[in-house]
Protein backbone atom coordinates (compact mmCIF):
# COMPACT_ATOMS: atom_id res chain seq x y z
CA UNK A 1 0.00 0.00 0.00
CA UNK A 2 1.38 3.41 -0.98
CA UNK A 3 -0.13 5.36 1.92
CA UNK A 4 2.17 4.11 4.63
CA UNK A 5 0.50 6.06 7.44
CA UNK A 6 -3.07 5.43 6.35
CA UNK A 7 -5.34 2.46 6.90
CA UNK A 8 -8.14 1.09 4.80
CA UNK A 9 -11.32 2.08 6.59
CA UNK A 10 -14.13 1.68 4.05
CA UNK A 11 -14.50 -0.07 0.70
CA UNK A 12 -15.24 1.99 -2.38
CA UNK A 13 -15.32 -0.87 -4.87
CA UNK A 14 -14.49 -4.57 -4.66
CA UNK A 15 -10.79 -3.87 -5.23
CA UNK A 16 -10.40 -0.29 -4.02
CA UNK A 17 -10.55 1.01 -0.44
CA UNK A 18 -10.92 4.54 0.90
CA UNK A 19 -8.10 5.19 3.34
CA UNK A 20 -8.19 7.06 6.64
CA UNK A 21 -6.48 10.13 5.13
CA UNK A 22 -9.05 10.40 2.31
CA UNK A 23 -6.84 8.94 -0.42
CA UNK A 24 -7.62 5.63 -2.19
CA UNK A 25 -5.62 2.40 -2.29
CA UNK A 26 -5.87 2.45 -6.12
CA UNK A 27 -7.11 4.93 -8.72
CA UNK A 28 -10.65 4.19 -10.02
CA UNK A 29 -10.05 4.75 -13.73
CA UNK A 30 -13.57 5.67 -14.89
CA UNK A 31 -14.14 8.11 -12.02
CA UNK A 32 -10.75 9.68 -12.60
CA UNK A 33 -11.55 10.11 -16.32
CA UNK A 34 -14.93 11.72 -15.56
CA UNK A 35 -13.35 14.26 -13.20
CA UNK A 36 -10.44 14.90 -15.58
CA UNK A 37 -12.84 15.64 -18.47
CA UNK A 38 -14.23 18.56 -16.47
CA UNK A 39 -10.85 20.33 -16.52
CA UNK A 40 -11.12 21.39 -20.20
CA UNK A 41 -14.45 23.07 -19.47
CA UNK A 42 -12.95 25.92 -17.49
CA UNK A 43 -10.16 26.14 -20.06
CA UNK A 44 -12.71 26.87 -22.78
CA UNK A 45 -14.27 29.67 -20.73
CA UNK A 46 -10.89 31.23 -19.93
CA UNK A 47 -9.65 31.21 -23.54
CA UNK A 48 -12.84 32.81 -24.82
CA UNK A 49 -12.02 35.74 -22.53
CA UNK A 50 -8.93 36.42 -24.68
CA UNK A 51 -11.20 36.73 -27.72
CA UNK A 52 -13.70 38.91 -25.87
CA UNK A 53 -10.97 41.32 -24.71
CA UNK A 54 -9.93 41.97 -28.31
CA UNK A 55 -13.52 42.41 -29.48
CA UNK A 56 -14.71 44.54 -26.54
CA UNK A 57 -11.75 46.94 -26.86
CA UNK A 58 -12.91 47.95 -30.34
CA UNK A 59 -16.70 47.74 -29.98
CA UNK A 60 -16.86 49.58 -26.63
CA UNK A 61 -13.84 51.83 -27.39
CA UNK A 62 -11.88 50.82 -24.27
CA UNK A 63 -8.28 51.46 -23.24
CA UNK A 64 -6.05 48.50 -22.30
CA UNK A 65 -6.61 48.90 -18.56
CA UNK A 66 -10.41 48.84 -19.04
CA UNK A 67 -10.28 45.66 -21.15
CA UNK A 68 -8.67 43.95 -18.16
CA UNK A 69 -12.03 44.23 -16.36
CA UNK A 70 -13.03 41.08 -18.28
CA UNK A 71 -10.41 39.17 -16.30
CA UNK A 72 -11.31 41.08 -13.13
CA UNK A 73 -14.92 39.88 -13.39
CA UNK A 74 -13.77 36.36 -14.24
CA UNK A 75 -11.20 35.86 -11.53
CA UNK A 76 -13.07 38.02 -9.02
CA UNK A 77 -15.85 35.45 -9.15
CA UNK A 78 -13.35 32.74 -8.29
CA UNK A 79 -12.09 34.76 -5.34
CA UNK A 80 -15.47 35.50 -3.81
CA UNK A 81 -16.97 32.03 -4.18
CA UNK A 82 -14.02 29.76 -3.29
CA UNK A 83 -14.66 29.78 0.48
CA UNK A 84 -18.45 29.26 0.11
CA UNK A 85 -17.61 26.41 -2.29
CA UNK A 86 -15.35 24.81 0.31
CA UNK A 87 -18.15 25.05 2.89
CA UNK A 88 -20.49 23.27 0.47
CA UNK A 89 -17.88 20.53 0.00
CA UNK A 90 -17.41 20.21 3.74
CA UNK A 91 -21.16 20.00 4.41
CA UNK A 92 -22.00 17.74 1.43
CA UNK A 93 -19.52 16.07 -0.94
CA UNK A 94 -17.12 16.74 -3.77
CA UNK A 95 -19.61 15.23 -6.22
CA UNK A 96 -22.44 17.54 -5.11
CA UNK A 97 -20.19 20.62 -5.29
CA UNK A 98 -19.05 19.67 -8.80
CA UNK A 99 -22.63 19.22 -9.98
CA UNK A 100 -23.54 22.59 -8.45
CA UNK A 101 -20.62 24.16 -10.31
CA UNK A 102 -21.74 22.66 -13.62
CA UNK A 103 -25.27 24.02 -13.11
CA UNK A 104 -23.94 27.51 -12.28
CA UNK A 105 -21.68 27.37 -15.36
CA UNK A 106 -24.69 26.51 -17.54
CA UNK A 107 -26.66 29.45 -16.11
CA UNK A 108 -23.72 31.84 -16.62
CA UNK A 109 -23.20 30.73 -20.23
CA UNK A 110 -26.94 31.17 -20.77
CA UNK A 111 -26.65 34.83 -19.71
CA UNK A 112 -24.66 35.52 -22.88
CA UNK A 113 -27.92 35.30 -24.79
CA UNK A 114 -29.53 38.36 -23.12
CA UNK A 115 -26.11 40.05 -22.91
CA UNK A 116 -25.67 39.87 -26.69
CA UNK A 117 -29.06 41.60 -27.05
CA UNK A 118 -28.55 44.30 -24.42
CA UNK A 119 -25.09 44.98 -25.89
CA UNK A 120 -23.52 46.79 -22.93
CA UNK A 121 -20.06 46.11 -21.47
CA UNK A 122 -21.45 45.81 -17.94
CA UNK A 123 -23.97 43.13 -18.93
CA UNK A 124 -21.24 41.01 -20.47
CA UNK A 125 -19.20 41.40 -17.29
CA UNK A 126 -22.18 40.12 -15.30
CA UNK A 127 -22.39 37.02 -17.52
CA UNK A 128 -18.64 36.42 -17.19
CA UNK A 129 -18.87 36.81 -13.40
CA UNK A 130 -21.74 34.28 -13.29
CA UNK A 131 -19.66 31.76 -15.25
CA UNK A 132 -16.81 32.31 -12.82
CA UNK A 133 -19.07 31.38 -9.90
CA UNK A 134 -19.62 27.96 -11.45
CA UNK A 135 -15.94 27.58 -12.30
CA UNK A 136 -14.94 28.42 -8.72
CA UNK A 137 -17.01 25.47 -7.51
CA UNK A 138 -15.48 23.27 -10.19
CA UNK A 139 -11.85 24.15 -9.57
CA UNK A 140 -12.19 24.17 -5.78
CA UNK A 141 -13.65 20.67 -6.02
CA UNK A 142 -11.87 19.06 -8.97
CA UNK A 143 -8.31 20.20 -8.22
CA UNK A 144 -8.40 18.63 -4.77
CA UNK A 145 -10.60 15.67 -5.75
CA UNK A 146 -8.33 14.64 -8.62
CA UNK A 147 -5.31 14.58 -6.32
CA UNK A 148 -7.24 12.40 -3.83
CA UNK A 149 -8.36 9.72 -6.35
CA UNK A 150 -5.59 7.25 -5.63
CA UNK A 151 -2.43 6.73 -3.56
CA UNK A 152 -1.02 9.82 -1.87
CA UNK A 153 2.47 9.54 -3.35
CA UNK A 154 1.06 10.04 -6.88
CA UNK A 155 -1.20 13.00 -6.01
CA UNK A 156 1.01 15.44 -7.97
CA UNK A 157 1.10 13.15 -11.00
CA UNK A 158 -2.69 12.63 -11.01
CA UNK A 159 -3.42 16.33 -10.81
CA UNK A 160 -0.94 17.07 -13.58
CA UNK A 161 -2.57 14.41 -15.78
CA UNK A 162 -6.01 15.93 -15.18
CA UNK A 163 -4.69 19.44 -15.70
CA UNK A 164 -2.98 18.35 -18.94
CA UNK A 165 -6.47 18.23 -20.47
CA UNK A 166 -7.13 21.89 -19.64
CA UNK A 167 -5.24 23.16 -22.73
CA UNK A 168 -7.54 21.07 -24.92
CA UNK A 169 -10.41 23.15 -23.57
CA UNK A 170 -8.42 26.32 -24.15
CA UNK A 171 -7.76 25.32 -27.75
CA UNK A 172 -11.42 24.44 -28.27
CA UNK A 173 -12.51 27.77 -26.80
CA UNK A 174 -10.10 29.83 -28.89
CA UNK A 175 -11.12 27.97 -32.08
CA UNK A 176 -14.80 28.54 -31.32
CA UNK A 177 -14.01 32.22 -30.89
CA UNK A 178 -11.87 32.38 -34.02
CA UNK A 179 -14.44 30.83 -36.33
CA UNK A 180 -17.64 32.13 -34.72
CA UNK A 181 -16.81 35.51 -33.17
CA UNK A 182 -14.14 36.56 -35.69
CA UNK A 183 -15.96 34.86 -38.57
CA UNK A 184 -16.35 38.02 -40.65
CA UNK A 185 -12.63 38.13 -41.45
CA UNK A 186 -10.32 41.13 -41.56
CA UNK A 187 -9.46 43.43 -38.67
CA UNK A 188 -12.40 44.66 -36.57
CA UNK A 189 -10.57 47.79 -35.41
CA UNK A 190 -9.75 48.75 -39.01
CA UNK A 191 -13.33 48.13 -40.15
CA UNK A 192 -14.87 50.23 -37.41
CA UNK A 193 -12.29 53.03 -37.55
CA UNK A 194 -14.17 54.67 -40.41
CA UNK A 195 -17.63 54.24 -38.87
CA UNK A 196 -19.43 56.87 -36.82
CA UNK A 197 -22.70 57.38 -35.01
CA UNK A 198 -25.60 55.02 -35.75
CA UNK A 199 -23.60 53.04 -38.31
CA UNK A 200 -20.88 52.22 -35.77
CA UNK A 201 -23.41 51.31 -33.06
CA UNK A 202 -25.37 49.04 -35.41
CA UNK A 203 -22.26 47.24 -36.63
CA UNK A 204 -20.94 46.87 -33.09
CA UNK A 205 -24.22 45.31 -31.97
CA UNK A 206 -24.06 42.92 -34.93
CA UNK A 207 -20.57 41.83 -33.87
CA UNK A 208 -21.67 41.34 -30.26
CA UNK A 209 -24.43 39.01 -31.46
CA UNK A 210 -21.68 36.64 -32.54
CA UNK A 211 -20.42 36.23 -28.97
CA UNK A 212 -23.28 33.93 -27.98
CA UNK A 213 -22.51 31.34 -30.66
CA UNK A 214 -19.68 29.47 -28.83
CA UNK A 215 -21.72 29.25 -25.65
CA UNK A 216 -24.44 27.21 -27.37
CA UNK A 217 -21.95 24.37 -27.83
CA UNK A 218 -20.49 24.81 -24.35
CA UNK A 219 -23.94 24.50 -22.75
CA UNK A 220 -24.64 21.29 -24.69
CA UNK A 221 -21.38 19.68 -23.50
CA UNK A 222 -21.97 20.81 -19.91
CA UNK A 223 -25.39 19.16 -19.84
CA UNK A 224 -23.90 15.84 -21.01
CA UNK A 225 -21.11 15.99 -18.40
CA UNK A 226 -23.64 16.82 -15.68
CA UNK A 227 -25.78 13.79 -16.54
CA UNK A 228 -22.78 11.41 -16.64
CA UNK A 229 -21.56 12.66 -13.27
CA UNK A 230 -25.03 12.36 -11.73
CA UNK A 231 -25.10 8.62 -12.46
CA UNK A 232 -21.47 7.88 -11.50
CA UNK A 233 -20.56 6.59 -8.02
CA UNK A 234 -17.79 8.69 -6.45
CA UNK A 235 -15.62 8.22 -3.33
CA UNK A 236 -15.83 10.79 -0.53
CA UNK A 237 -12.24 12.00 -0.84
CA UNK A 238 -12.39 12.98 2.83
CA UNK A 239 -10.45 11.79 5.88
CA UNK A 240 -12.21 9.28 8.13
CA UNK A 241 -13.37 10.06 11.66
CA UNK A 242 -13.34 7.90 14.72
CA UNK A 243 -16.28 5.63 15.40
CA UNK A 244 -18.86 7.30 17.59
CA UNK A 245 -17.88 10.81 16.49
CA UNK A 246 -21.01 12.90 16.10
CA UNK A 247 -19.66 14.21 12.80
CA UNK A 248 -19.35 10.76 11.28
CA UNK A 249 -22.34 11.34 9.06
CA UNK A 250 -20.44 13.92 7.11
CA UNK A 251 -17.18 11.89 6.95
CA UNK A 252 -15.16 14.91 8.06
CA UNK A 253 -14.10 16.22 11.47
CA UNK A 254 -15.93 19.32 12.70
CA UNK A 255 -13.62 22.30 12.51
CA UNK A 256 -14.51 25.99 12.46
CA UNK A 257 -13.39 28.39 9.75
CA UNK A 258 -11.47 30.51 12.29
CA UNK A 259 -9.66 27.44 13.63
CA UNK A 260 -8.71 26.52 10.08
CA UNK A 261 -7.50 30.05 9.28
CA UNK A 262 -5.42 30.06 12.48
CA UNK A 263 -3.83 26.74 11.57
CA UNK A 264 -3.07 27.81 7.98
CA UNK A 265 -1.77 31.23 9.08
CA UNK A 266 0.92 29.46 11.08
CA UNK A 267 2.02 27.35 8.10
CA UNK A 268 4.80 29.35 6.41
CA UNK A 269 5.22 27.12 3.36
CA UNK A 270 1.47 27.07 2.77
CA UNK A 271 1.45 30.89 2.77
CA UNK A 272 4.37 30.91 0.32
CA UNK A 273 2.37 28.59 -1.92
CA UNK A 274 -0.61 30.97 -1.89
CA UNK A 275 1.65 33.85 -2.95
CA UNK A 276 3.20 31.71 -5.68
CA UNK A 277 -0.23 30.76 -7.01
CA UNK A 278 -1.30 34.43 -6.97
CA UNK A 279 1.78 35.36 -8.97
CA UNK A 280 1.49 32.47 -11.42
CA UNK A 281 -2.18 32.95 -12.30
CA UNK A 282 -1.61 36.67 -12.76
CA UNK A 283 1.38 36.05 -15.01
CA UNK A 284 -0.42 33.46 -17.15
CA UNK A 285 -3.48 35.66 -17.52
CA UNK A 286 -1.53 38.76 -18.54
CA UNK A 287 0.37 36.90 -21.24
CA UNK A 288 -2.72 35.24 -22.68
CA UNK A 289 -4.91 38.34 -22.37
CA UNK A 290 -2.60 40.44 -24.52
CA UNK A 291 -0.88 38.02 -26.93
CA UNK A 292 -3.50 38.67 -29.63
CA UNK A 293 -3.09 42.41 -29.11
CA UNK A 294 0.70 42.06 -29.26
CA UNK A 295 0.47 40.27 -32.61
CA UNK A 296 -1.89 42.92 -34.01
CA UNK A 297 0.36 45.74 -32.79
CA UNK A 298 3.56 44.27 -34.22
CA UNK A 299 2.04 43.17 -37.52
CA UNK A 300 -0.62 45.51 -38.92
CA UNK A 301 -1.20 43.30 -41.94
CA UNK A 302 -2.78 40.32 -40.15
CA UNK A 303 -6.47 39.89 -39.39
CA UNK A 304 -8.05 39.32 -35.96
CA UNK A 305 -8.55 35.65 -36.86
CA UNK A 306 -4.89 35.31 -37.90
CA UNK A 307 -3.74 36.89 -34.65
CA UNK A 308 -5.98 34.48 -32.75
CA UNK A 309 -4.05 31.59 -34.29
CA UNK A 310 -1.09 32.55 -32.10
CA UNK A 311 -3.23 31.69 -29.08
CA UNK A 312 -3.98 28.29 -30.58
CA UNK A 313 -0.23 27.75 -30.78
CA UNK A 314 0.16 29.03 -27.21
CA UNK A 315 -2.31 26.52 -25.84
CA UNK A 316 -0.69 23.75 -27.87
CA UNK A 317 2.66 24.67 -26.30
CA UNK A 318 0.99 24.69 -22.89
CA UNK A 319 -0.33 21.20 -23.50
CA UNK A 320 3.07 19.91 -24.63
CA UNK A 321 4.69 21.57 -21.64
CA UNK A 322 2.31 19.74 -19.31
CA UNK A 323 3.02 16.37 -20.93
CA UNK A 324 6.78 16.84 -20.77
CA UNK A 325 6.59 18.09 -17.18
CA UNK A 326 4.44 15.13 -16.12
CA UNK A 327 7.22 12.79 -17.27
CA UNK A 328 9.93 14.86 -15.54
CA UNK A 329 7.89 15.03 -12.32
CA UNK A 330 7.67 11.24 -12.24
CA UNK A 331 11.48 11.04 -12.42
CA UNK A 332 12.86 14.10 -10.62
CA UNK A 333 12.16 16.30 -7.62
CA UNK A 334 9.19 18.65 -7.97
CA UNK A 335 10.94 21.89 -6.98
CA UNK A 336 13.94 21.13 -9.20
CA UNK A 337 11.79 20.59 -12.30
CA UNK A 338 9.72 23.71 -11.70
CA UNK A 339 12.84 25.80 -10.97
CA UNK A 340 14.23 24.96 -14.41
CA UNK A 341 10.87 25.63 -16.07
CA UNK A 342 10.54 29.00 -14.32
CA UNK A 343 14.04 30.26 -15.10
CA UNK A 344 13.69 29.32 -18.79
CA UNK A 345 10.25 30.94 -18.83
CA UNK A 346 11.70 34.16 -17.43
CA UNK A 347 14.33 34.25 -20.20
CA UNK A 348 11.62 33.67 -22.82
CA UNK A 349 9.51 36.56 -21.52
CA UNK A 350 12.55 38.84 -21.62
CA UNK A 351 12.70 38.08 -25.36
CA UNK A 352 8.98 38.90 -25.61
CA UNK A 353 9.53 42.25 -23.89
CA UNK A 354 12.67 43.36 -25.73
CA UNK A 355 12.83 41.20 -28.88
CA UNK A 356 12.56 42.65 -32.38
CA UNK A 357 9.39 42.38 -34.44
CA UNK A 358 7.52 39.10 -34.60
CA UNK A 359 10.25 37.36 -32.60
CA UNK A 360 8.51 38.83 -29.56
CA UNK A 361 5.22 37.18 -30.54
CA UNK A 362 6.90 33.81 -31.09
CA UNK A 363 8.49 34.09 -27.65
CA UNK A 364 5.08 34.93 -26.15
CA UNK A 365 3.81 31.70 -27.71
CA UNK A 366 6.79 29.64 -26.52
CA UNK A 367 6.52 30.81 -22.91
CA UNK A 368 3.27 28.85 -22.56
CA UNK A 369 5.38 25.67 -22.66
CA UNK A 370 6.88 26.74 -19.33
CA UNK A 371 3.43 27.48 -17.89
CA UNK A 372 2.51 23.82 -18.35
CA UNK A 373 3.04 22.31 -14.89
CA UNK A 374 2.82 25.46 -12.79
CA UNK A 375 -0.79 25.60 -11.50
CA UNK A 376 -1.37 21.93 -10.62
CA UNK A 377 2.12 21.49 -9.18
CA UNK A 378 1.92 24.59 -6.98
CA UNK A 379 -1.57 23.49 -5.90
CA UNK A 380 -0.69 19.90 -4.99
CA UNK A 381 2.74 20.86 -3.59
CA UNK A 382 1.22 23.52 -1.34
CA UNK A 383 -1.71 21.37 -0.26
CA UNK A 384 0.70 18.59 0.66
CA UNK A 385 2.14 20.94 3.29
CA UNK A 386 -1.24 20.87 5.07
CA UNK A 387 -0.47 17.76 7.09
CA UNK A 388 -3.74 17.73 9.04
CA UNK A 389 -6.24 16.72 6.35
CA UNK A 390 -9.30 17.99 8.24
CA UNK A 391 -8.27 21.41 6.93
CA UNK A 392 -7.93 20.22 3.32
CA UNK A 393 -11.19 21.60 1.88
CA UNK A 394 -10.66 25.12 3.19
CA UNK A 395 -6.94 25.08 2.38
CA UNK A 396 -7.78 24.08 -1.19
CA UNK A 397 -10.40 26.82 -1.42
CA UNK A 398 -7.95 29.50 -0.26
CA UNK A 399 -5.49 28.28 -2.89
CA UNK A 400 -8.21 28.68 -5.51
CA UNK A 401 -8.83 32.19 -4.13
CA UNK A 402 -5.25 32.99 -5.08
CA UNK A 403 -6.55 32.94 -8.65
CA UNK A 404 -7.51 36.58 -7.94
CA UNK A 405 -4.03 37.26 -9.31
CA UNK A 406 -5.67 36.88 -12.72
CA UNK A 407 -7.82 39.93 -11.91
CA UNK A 408 -4.94 42.07 -10.65
CA UNK A 409 -1.90 41.55 -12.87
CA UNK A 410 -3.63 42.14 -16.26
CA UNK A 411 -4.90 45.49 -14.98
CA UNK A 412 -1.34 46.55 -14.15
CA UNK A 413 -0.10 45.36 -17.52
CA UNK A 414 -2.89 47.38 -19.15
CA UNK A 415 -1.80 50.45 -17.20
CA UNK A 416 1.83 49.97 -18.26
CA UNK A 417 0.70 49.64 -21.88
CA UNK A 418 -1.49 52.77 -21.68
CA UNK A 419 1.19 54.91 -20.00
CA UNK A 420 4.16 53.66 -22.03
CA UNK A 421 2.28 53.50 -25.31
CA UNK A 422 3.84 50.10 -25.97
CA UNK A 423 1.97 46.83 -25.66
CA UNK A 424 5.27 44.98 -26.09
CA UNK A 425 7.00 46.75 -23.21
CA UNK A 426 4.03 45.99 -20.94
CA UNK A 427 5.16 42.34 -20.98
CA UNK A 428 7.73 43.42 -18.40
CA UNK A 429 4.92 42.83 -15.87
CA UNK A 430 4.63 39.03 -16.40
CA UNK A 431 8.44 38.90 -16.73
CA UNK A 432 8.81 40.24 -13.19
CA UNK A 433 6.18 37.72 -12.08
CA UNK A 434 8.21 34.83 -13.52
CA UNK A 435 11.32 36.09 -11.71
CA UNK A 436 9.41 35.92 -8.41
CA UNK A 437 8.08 32.45 -9.25
CA UNK A 438 11.62 31.26 -10.01
CA UNK A 439 12.69 32.44 -6.56
CA UNK A 440 9.80 30.49 -4.98
CA UNK A 441 10.74 27.14 -6.53
CA UNK A 442 14.45 27.61 -5.93
CA UNK A 443 13.70 28.32 -2.25
CA UNK A 444 11.57 25.16 -2.09
CA UNK A 445 14.35 22.89 -3.36
CA UNK A 446 15.81 22.49 0.14
CA UNK A 447 12.53 20.92 1.31
CA UNK A 448 12.05 18.63 -1.69
CA UNK A 449 12.51 15.03 -0.57
CA UNK A 450 10.54 13.07 -3.19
Amino acid sequence: MDNTNATAVRPFTKHINELSDGYLSKTPLFQFIVISLIFPMWGAAASLNDILITQFKTVFQLNDASTAFVQSAFYGGYFLIAIPASIVIKKTSYKFAIMLGLIAYIIGAGLFFPASRVATYSMFLVAIFAIAIGLSFLETSCDTFSSMLGPKKLANVRLNISAALTPLGDIAGILLGKYMIFSTGGNLATKMAGMHGAERIAYGEKMLQLTLQPYKYIIAVLVVVLLVLAFTKMPSGKPAVAAGDDTAATNTPSVSLMETIKYLAGNFRYKKGILAQFIYVGMQTTVWSFTIRLALDLNHHISDADATTFMVYSYAMWFIGKLVATWFLSKFKVASVLSVYSVLGTITLLVTTFGHGMLAVYAAVLVSFFFGPQWPTIYAHTLDNVTDKKYTETAGAILVMAIIGGAVWPFFQGLVSDFSGSMQFSFIVPTIAFVLLSWYFISEMKYDKN
